[in-house]
């Protein structure tokens, strides 16, 4: 007994005549006999009971109708899952990412991929530059975004966008109603006191920042240095300096900060192990791919 003639013996059951189940189920009423006469003798015993027009189930027969038909709802519902499971469509994503994109790009194209694949599950981490290679090699997170390339040659970079760096400042800095600045503009703040990400260090935001400002031409007064721009921002509300970081910073829940535009641009990039063939990374990919990722900047 098979699958097939369980599905036949359901639909017989359901319409009590073979004449019309056989145009249900495609095939020639001689041949769904043959198919429920073959499984009444591997069972042993009568499904139907037959007229000259319709057949009526046994009490055996109504007992096998309601089990079975419950029983190939539950294995088809299974095997779908398991299917989804296999084409990555249910499974578990861990992405890591920096601060600056977590109330701008990131919730965008969380919601485009929940659209599309409602049941992937995403793990977040917010991961420094500096953990990111390790952290993928490592396979402590699937994909991460970046704002520089990769270093180890096992991994992929993909670029994604090109944002401005913006000078942050409260909302009653005398900078803050101005729409944009040059260099010249960032010159004449060279007596204040800003709070910055460490410029000794060797991540390549780091050196994109220390370019701004010998772009400028001065070397800024630090109060606190802080690799983590939400740190940053809240040091900024607080009147203890003004800063200079990625203009995605300017989503985040802070309505007491500007942000005013630079000339300086910070490139965001997508990072993943090059021989991983998961389907869910794939999925992601292909929901990136479709994304615009200048809409997080408006």
């Amino acid at each position: 007994m098979h699958l097939q003639q369980i599905r036949y013996f359901l639909a017989l059951a359901e319409e009590q005549h073979f004449w019309k189940t056989s145009e249900k189920v495609f095939i020639t009423q001689s041949a769904l006999s043959r198919h429920i006469k073959s499984m009444e003798e591997e069972l042993g015993f009568a499904l139907f009971e037959r007229d000259k027009r319709n057949v009526n189930l046994t009490p055996a027969g109504e007992f096998l109708r309601d089990h079975y038909g419950r029983l190939l709802s539950e294995f088809e519902s299974v095997t779908r899952r398991a299917s989804q499971i296999a084409k990555g469509e249910v499974a578990t994503l861990r992405i890591g990412h920096p601060a600056s994109i977590t109330f701008s790009i990131l919730p965008d194209l969380l919601l485009a991929l929940h659209q599309q694949y409602p049941q992937i599950a995403v793990q977040m981490f917010e991961v420094d530059a500096a953990d990111v290679d390790p952290f993928l090699q490592a396979h402590r997170i699937d994909i991460a975004f970046n704002r520089e390339s990769a270093k180890a040659r096992d991994l992929i970079s993909r670029p994604l966008m090109h944002e401005h760096f913006a000078l942050v400042v409260p909302e009653q800095h005398r900078y803050a109603n101005k729409r944009s600045l040059q260099y010249k503009d960032l010159l004449q703040l060279r007596d204040e006191v800003f709070v910055l990400p460490a410029l000794t260090g060797n991540s390549e935001h780091a050196s994109q920042v220390k370019a701004v400002f010998e772009a400028a031409g001065f070397d800024p007064l630090i109060r606190v240095e802080s690799d983590f721009g939400v740190t940053l921002l809240g040091l900024v509300s607080k009147g203890l300096g003004i800063s200079v970081m990625p203009i995605s910073y300017s989503h985040h829940l802070n309505h007491h900060l500007k942000f005013i535009p630079l000339p300086a641009t910070s490139s965001l990039l997508a990072l993943w192990r090059a021989q991983d063939t998961s389907p869910a990374l794939q999925i992601f990919l292909g929901v990136m791919e479709q994304f615009d990722f200048r809409m997080g900047l408006s």
